[in-house]
C-alpha cells in the first residue's frame, strides 16, 4: 500500500504546486488517513517538496482497525503534551525555509488559524479547499474491497436479527444488539448511530431509537452500517411485524421500492448526480409525496459515511466508474409510519455488469 499512499500524496502536491503552494497541511482526519494510511488522534500531515511528515501528539496506535502509517512517512511526535500539531507543523516548515502553505480552511478553526499565523507570520497561506475530498471520490479496488466486506458484515448482522423474536422488544434494545453483532462479525464498529424505528417512528431518516416496543402490525425500519478498516457502508430495510401487511403498507412499500430501483438503475458512468436523484424522486412525486421527501436521494461513502458526491436536485457533476454511493429514498407518514430502503452500490459501466450491489439483504416486504 505504500506506493498507493505515495501516489495519492504526489497527485495532491501537483495540484498544490499548480496553485502556487510548495507545501500543504492536511488536518481533516479522514483526509489524513487517506494520504498517510492512518490518522492518530489530532495528527496532521505536512506535505513538502522534499519530505512528507506525519505530526502526532503521541506514538501512532498499532491496532489494525486504526490503520498503520505509511512506512515511507517520517513520523514526528510532539515532545510536550498539549501541543497543537497544526502549529508545530507550521513552525517546522518555516524552520526549513518554507514560504507558502495550503491549508484546509474548511476544517481549521479560527483559533487554530490564528495560532498558525502567530508562529509563522511570514508564511503565505492559501486555501486547499476540497482537493483531498475530490481525490477520494473515485475508489481503488482495495478501498472497494473494504466496503464490500463491511457490507457483508452489515448484511449478516441484519439477517441474524430478523431470525429472532422481535415483538415486545424496544427500538433501543434492537439497535444495541445490531451494533454488537457488527463487532462480533469483524467490524471496527458501527458506521453511524444505528436507527431502528417501529410503528409511527418507522421510515424516519436518522431516527434515534427510543423505548417504544415493537407491536404486531408495525412497520419496522432499520438502518445500520459497518466500518471495516476505516471504510463505511450502510443498508436500510423495512419489514412488517407479525402479520400480513395491510393494503396501505403494501402500496407504500411498492412505491418506495420502485423509486429505489429507478435510482439504482440510473447509476451509470456519465450520469448527472441530479438525474439519479430525479429518477428516484419522480415516482414519489407523482404519487403525491413531494412534501417531506429527503433532501438527498443518496450520497457517496468511504472513510466517512457521507462523502461526495451528493445525489440531490441541485447537485452538480457526473458519476464516474468506481464511485460507491447509497440510494435511499423513503416516505414517512406522520402518525402512521413509513418505508425506507437503502443500499450501497458501486458505479460500474454496463460492460462490467452495471452497478455493483454491495448490500444484498432481500428487499421483499417480509412479515416477521
Amino acid at each position: 500500500m505504500s506506493e498507493v499512499y505515495a501516489a495519492r500524496r504526489k497527485r495532491l502536491k501537483e495540484r498544490c504546486s499548480a496553485g502556487g503552494s510548495a507545501s500543504a497541511l492536511i488536518s481533516r482526519p479522514a483526509n489524513v488517513r487517506y494520504l498517510a494510511g492512518a490518522a492518530p488522534q489530532g495528527a496532521v500531515l505536512l506535505l513538502g517538496a522534499d519530505e512528507d511528515l506525519l505530526v502526532c501528539t503521541g506514538p501512532p496506535d498499532d491496532r489494525p482497525h486504526e490503520g498503520r502509517p505509511d512506512e515511507a512517512l517520517k513520523v514526528q511526535v510532539l515532545s510536550h503534551s498539549g501541543g497543537d500539531p497544526v502549529v508545530s507543523a507550521a513552525g517546522l516548515l518555516t524552520d526549513r525555509g518554507g514560504d507558502s502553505l495550503a491549508v484546509e480552511e474548511h476544517h481549521l478553526t479560527v483559533a487554530r488559524h490564528r495560532a498558525l499565523r502567530s508562529v509563522a507570520p511570514r508564511l503565505r497561506l492559501a486555501d486547499l479547499g476540497g482537493a483531498v475530498e475530490q481525490l477520494r471520490v473515485v475508489k481503488d479496488e482495495e478501498e472497494i474491497s473494504c466496503l464490500r466486506i463491511g457490507a457483508e458484515i452489515a448484511d449478516q448482522a441484519l439477517g441474524e436479527l430478523l431470525e429472532s423474536i422481535l415483538v415486545g422488544r424496544t427500538e433501543r434494545h434492537l439497535a444495541l444488539e445490531l451494533e454488537r453483532r457488527l463487532v462480533d462479525h469483524g467490524a471496527d464498529g458501527p458506521a453511524f448511530v444505528t436507527s431502528v424505528g417501529t410503528g409511527p417512528n418507522s421510515g424516519r431518516r436518522g431516527h434515534r431509537p427510543t423505548d417504544r416496543r415493537v407491536e404486531e402490525g408495525d412497520f419496522l425500519s432499520v438502518c445500520l452500517g459497518a466500518t471495516y478498516r476505516g471504510y463505511r457502508c450502510e443498508i436500510g430495510r423495512t419489514f412488517v411485524i407479525g402479520t400480513s401487511p395491510a393494503d396501505w403498507q403494501i402500496e407504500l412499500y411498492d412505491l418506495v421500492f420502485a423509486a429505489q430501483r429507478a435510482g439504482r438503475e440510473a447509476l451509470v458512468p456519465g450520469a448527472a448526480y441530479r438525474d439519479v436523484d430525479r429518477a428516484a424522486r419522480q415516482a414519489l412525486d407523482s404519487a403525491g409525496y413531494a412534501e417531506g421527501l429527503p433532501v438527498l436521494t443518496g450520497h457517496g461513502v468511504g472513510l466517512e459515511i457521507e462523502e461526495d458526491p451528493q445525489l440531490g436536485p441541485a447537485a452538480m457533476g457526473k458519476l464516474e466508474a468506481c464511485v460507491p454511493v447509497t440510494v435511499e429514498p423513503g416516505v414517512h407518514l406522520p402518525g402512521r409510519g413509513g418505508v425506507r430502503i437503502d443500499d450501497t452500490l458501486v458505479v460500474r459501466p454496463e460492460a462490467d455488469g452495471g452497478p455493483e450491489l454491495l448490500t444484498i439483504t432481500t428487499k421483499e416486504l417480509l412479515a416477521l
